[in-house]
């Protein structure tokens, strides 16, 4: 498939991320998901390799690239595993709020150490009673003479639990009217040296995507100076909308990515497959199934592809990227459990990459907004 934002360069960048993930990722990848999160060493080393952040400024350790090599990146570490999305949040999702909305001063003191894998960073969104009404959150952050004094508690915080760089979201007005007013995006490092106030809870333990960390964040009298404020106060809700359209469409590459994973695995194991003395891949049932689901992943990923080339033209996607997020990971979700069937009951053995795939992708469909909550945006771009 002609993939038009995909040159030769991108596709050497891809090569070479490949090679490192075949002999340094995949051999260890099992040991990682035992152990609930993923070593700072492979930080590191995507570090040293140049894949921490490279669309960054060169003056800040990035290599000025386009989007493209976030999408190559993605979609590479998608294929080792969903478990692997750390570095995806971490490039694509946290540090563009630090390059879009920081000072300079903010940006030269935190922006170099994401290109080398010093800083594991994360977002602190959800909390325990809200998850997609952001407007909604608790978690205060009041002015005490130079610092702001945060108190409250998130969840399901990815990459938390080896974080020590966190952008809270919180309520520097709790009686803001309306309520999203009142929001702002606070710094919360820890990089250098423990901050009072402020613990990490337990690993979470999710169905899946094990490797990935997740984890609660509390704050309890956690002092932050006023220098950490991100952008203007009061404007927090409305950098987290900015920044909504590339964080979903990134999930839309990863639900593309995987379900191409899966139908592959599948194409491999039902032509070696056999029953009633041929491949299983010769009964029309199977053909049929295999062929719907070939159908469905090349409209979804035509579809994928030109949100991708209008995200990197600058242009307005809120609505489509919100049609391709819902599609996309309800699709990935059929795909898994399509596929698991055709591979019987040795898709339900762990020692099968179909059955961690099946247990990894359901919750793609809930985290960076609800499909719900998808469908809600379309609905009222419709005037309904």
């Amino acid at each position: 498939m002609d993939r038009p934002f995909l040159t030769e360069i991108h596709e050497i960048f891809r090569k070479s991320l490949r090679k490192y993930l075949e002999k340094e990722v995949i051999p260890n990848f099992e040991k990682w998901e035992e152990n609930r999160q993923l070593p700072h060493s492979f930080w590191k080393q995507l570090g040293e390799l140049g894949f921490l952040c490279p669309w960054l400024e060169e003056k800040y350790g990035g290599m000025d690239a386009d989007f493209g090599y976030s999408v190559v990146l993605g979609e590479e570490l998608e294929k080792v595993g969903t478990g692997l999305s750390g570095p995806g949040i971490h490039n694509d999702i946290v540090m563009p709020y630090i390059a879009s909305f920081g000072s300079e001063e903010q940006k030269q003191k935190w922006l170099p150490r994401s290109t080398t894998g010093d800083i594991i960073s994360s977002i602190a969104m959800t909390e325990p009673g809200t998850g997609s009404d952001l407007a909604a959150i608790k978690t205060t952050a009041l002015k005490d003479g130079g610092d702001y004094i945060i108190n409250g508690e998130k969840t399901f915080v990815s990459n938390g639990y080896t974080t020590n760089f966190v952008v809270v979201v919180c309520k520097t007005d709790p009686t803001a009217e309306p309520a999203r007013n009142g929001i702002s995006l606070l710094i919360v490092d820890a990089v250098d040296e423990k901050v009072p106030g402020f613990k990490k809870g337990k690993k979470l333990r999710k169905v899946g995507q094990h490797a990935g960390d997740t984890s609660e964040l509390i704050f309890e009298d956690c002092r932050v100076p006023a220098e950490n404020l991100l952008g203007e106060e009061g404007k927090g809700f409305y950098y987290l909308m900015d920044k909504l359209q590339q964080e979903r469409l990134t999930v839309a590459i990863a639900a593309m990515t995987s379900a191409e994973r899966m139908l592959e695995l599948t194409m491999d194991y039902v032509k070696q497959r056999e029953a009633f003395g041929k491949p299983i891949s010769k009964f029309q049932n199977t053909q049929f199934k295999m062929a719907e689901m070939a159908t469905e992943i090349q409209i979804g990923r035509t579809f994928v592809d030109q949100l991708i080339v209008k995200h990197i033209a600058g242009k307005d996607i809120v609505n489509e990227v919100s049609m391709a997020k819902w599609w996309t990971t309800d699709l990935a979700k059929k795909v898994a459990g399509e596929c698991m069937q055709l591979h019987g009951g040795y898709g339900y053995m762990e020692e099968y990459e179909i059955a961690r795939r099946y247990r990894d992708i359901p919750i793609t469909s809930v985290y960076a907004g609800t499909n719900e909550i998808m469908k809600i945006i379309i609905a009222k771009s419709m005037g309904l």
